[in-house]
């Protein structure tokens, strides 16, 4: 038998053909029709469920919530919490001219409560009698977290809407949009962004005879969309489609804002951690911290943490593993360049110091001048309305802790909060890091009650009076 091995033949040629021939063979039994056979080929990519068919789970291993229980249990607990009628002011209008300003206060009381009684009891009566109005206002997804957009800027910014949580205070109480831009270096020329939401297909039009080449520079980073946490092309995004990310002028659109909310990253556990509404930048030249409860000390550390951290719920390896972009020393001086000539809207009724140009104002703004100074100038004095400074409130004097410790307990210390400036305030609804004061009403309502200045209701009126004009 042995001698038989050397019939069979064994050349590179004929190994080749026999490899052929098996390969062929292999093609018919596989291309016989079979039960339940898979689909193949580049379909299987097309007809893959996306979030809004089927959930993925998130970053933290969880499937995506139901978005429509989710906005249910969130407009349940704002209108426990609010009169959203959505009031505004007859005549008084945002820098841009086109939205009225929100009047309030819209925190609802208890019965028999009113905000002259209020204003007279103790922190801790209000706290034992459960009444304070303005306690922390919770993110929809306070497990999960995430930039939301609202979607008067949804509608026309692709790739920012969410599938598991949608924006929930109405617009009647948010800036206008798109805000105008105001610049330091032409403020001549007004709203320079004439009324058009910037974007990375217009900037170079509407800024080619205002801008320098470096501003520009900088303008076009800030239109980059970069990933984030929610908003990217893994398959733990909180999209329905992979995308980009989102851009610093998605979140402080026109060098302002519209409002939109996220989770402080630097709090822990989760369900501790604060809601923030995005703040202005404008009159950012004017201010030595950033950012309503991190008070970074410039523009440039704020971009580099904001980067490395803040759009990833604080978590270093998510950033790294979804794509964080990192600014080089002359991106991040570009983008600084652009964001401090952003100007504070034009206030004709403030003189050249930034206080009330009495020949212009009336007796109500006068007397809201003299009540502002009493209770509010040590923190915002004139001419840029802060102090450059970080105070404690201490809100937490005033309601039982609604976090992760046990309900009953005194409420959890808010901590130290930026002192914003009141530049163009009446531009800038919702109010406080988190956004829990709709109105000016509101802020006006909360102060009197935290710095215990038991104003009558003529002084807080005037002082509301003042406000607008700043």
């Amino acid at each position: 038998m042995k001698h038989l091995r050397h019939l069979i033949p064994t050349t590179p040629v004929v190994v080749a053909l026999l490899w052929i021939a098996g390969c062929a063979a292999l093609a018919q039994e596989t291309a016989k029709p079979r039960n339940k056979q898979p689909a193949s080929g580049p379909d299987i990519l097309e007809s893959a469920p996306t979030n809004t068919s089927e959930p993925r789970p998130t970053a933290e291993g969880k499937p995506l919530p139901n978005r429509d229980e989710v906005m249910r249990k969130q407009r349940q607990y704002l209108e426990q919490r609010y009169d959203l009628s959505g009031r505004t002011h007859p005549t008084i209008r945002m820098s841009g001219g086109r939205k009225p300003i929100p009047v309030g206060p819209t925190a609802r009381l208890p019965q028999g409560v009113t905000w002259e009684s209020l204003g007279q009891m103790s922190p801790e009566e209000i706290r034992q009698k459960k009444i304070f109005p303005y306690t922390p206002l919770w993110h929809p997804l306070q497990e999960v977290g995430g930039m939301v957009f609202p979607p008067v800027q949804t509608k026309v910014v692709d790739g920012l809407e969410r599938v598991d949580v949608g924006f929930d205070l109405p617009d009647a109480y948010l800036p206008e949009f798109p805000p105008a831009l105001f610049v330091t270096n032409r403020p001549d020329l007004g709203d320079v962004s004439k009324g058009q939401l910037i974007t990375l297909q217009n900037f170079e039009t509407l800024f080619q005879d205002v801008l320098t080449p470096f501003q520009m520079e900088g303008m076009r980073l800030l239109l980059q969309k970069t990933t984030a946490q929610r908003h990217n092309l893994t398959l733990d995004r909180s999209t329905a489609k992979p995308v980009e990310g989102v851009s610093c002028l998605d979140c402080h659109v026109n060098g302002h804002t519209t409002g939109q909310f996220h989770l402080t990253p630097d709090v822990r556990p989760q369900s501790e951690r604060f809601r923030l509404d995005t703040t202005s930048l404008r009159g950012v030249f004017a201010q030595t911290r950033f950012g309503s409860k991190r008070t970074l000390r410039s523009l440039e550390q704020f971009v580099q943490t904001e980067e490395n951290s803040a759009y990833f719920d604080g978590d270093i390896s998510l950033a790294e593993r979804k794509g964080a972009r990192h600014f080089t020393d002359r991106e991040q001086m570009a983008m600084g360049h652009m964001q401090n000539i952003i100007d504070f809207p034009p206030a004709p009724k403030l003189d050249i110091q930034g206080k009330l140009d009495r020949t212009k104002a009336t007796e109500s703004e006068v007397r809201g001048e003299a009540v502002f100074n009493k209770h509010c100038a040590s923190c915002h004095p004139a001419p840029f309305y802060t102090d450059n400074l970080a105070h404690d409130l201490r809100v937490e004097r005033f309601y039982n802790h609604v976090g992760s410790t046990p309900m009953g307990a005194k409420g959890r210390a808010e901590g130290p909060i930026k002192t914003f400036t009141l530049r163009g305030i009446k531009d800038s609804p919702p109010y406080l890091h988190d956004g829990r004061l709709l109105t000016l009403e509101d802020t006006v309502e909360f102060f009197n009650l935290v710095l215990q200045s038991r104003m009558s209701q003529q002084e807080k009126a005037d002082l509301v009076e003042f406000l607008r004009v700043l």
